[in-house]
């Protein structure tokens, strides 16, 4: 895609949105030695470096805990969660089944290319951030060459018709961790735009959702270094 999520013009610093301290809402489990661990009773698939996971346990309909871990001392840690997680209103599905628009949430194991949201990004934030505007997209156009993208309506390449203005969700938007299912290759009419975001009044279409206090502290404990992941599911 043209525009990429460190544009340096678009990296102006705001001051920290201030400090959180959560405590651990859940027994840490040893970690084990192979490329899967049991966090919150579901199966995470680890990638070469990972010590962060969130993980989002459906509890019922559109509800779901969430959960973020770390790794200390060769044992995961809960460090905080909630009991509030929102997943999208057609429920959960493999991700190899899910199709656009049918509001299900992929379940399995993702990574984090990016995060975005509508301010300037904070000095604590340490992922690449992208600060959304009037004209970003994510498109969803099938006929596109960038489905499933983040894309400036300026650059063309894409219809508007069913693709995300993300300006237009500045409540849920307001802090957001791209999540790359259906991303490396996209598979057209598969769906795409899931993120972990705010919540919202309800489900979502898709997306995994959190308290905006919870996406506010996961934001700023990320860490590229840390090779996150986002792990879905039903345990």
């Amino acid at each position: 895609m043209t525009t990429h999520p460190h544009d340096a013009s678009r990296r102006a610093v705001l001051a920290s949105v201030g400090a959180l301290t959560l405590t651990g809402l859940l027994r840490p489990v040893p970690a084990t030695a192979a490329g899967t661990v049991r966090l919150d009773n579901m199966p995470v698939a680890l990638r070469a470096g990972t010590t962060q996971v969130v993980t989002c346990n459906r509890t019922g309909g559109h509800k779901a805990r969430v959960a973020f871990w770390r790794l200390v001392d060769g044992r995961w840690r809960s460090e905080f969660s909630t009991t509030d997680g929102r997943i999208g209103y057609g429920g959960l599905v493999s991700p190899g089944s899910r199709r656009q628009g049918s509001g299900t949430t992929p379940m399995g194991t993702y990574g984090i290319p990016f995060t975005f949201g509508r301010w300037n990004r904070s000095t604590a934030w340490r992922m690449p951030y992208l600060k959304t505007v009037p004209g970003d997209y994510w498109v969803l156009d099938n006929e596109s060459r960038y489905y499933n993208r983040f894309r400036k309506l300026s650059s063309g390449g894409f219809r508007t018709a069913g693709s995300e203005h993300l300006v237009d969700f500045g409540d849920q938007y307001e802090m957001s961790a791209v999540l790359d299912f259906n991303y490396a290759s996209p598979v057209r009419h598969r769906g795409g735009a899931i993120f972990l975001h705010v919540n919202g009044r309800g489900a979502t279409a898709g997306c995994v959702s959190v308290p905006r206090v919870m996406m506010g502290a996961v934001m700023r404990e990320l860490q590229p270094a840390a090779v996150p992941v986002v792990t879905i599911g039903d345990g």
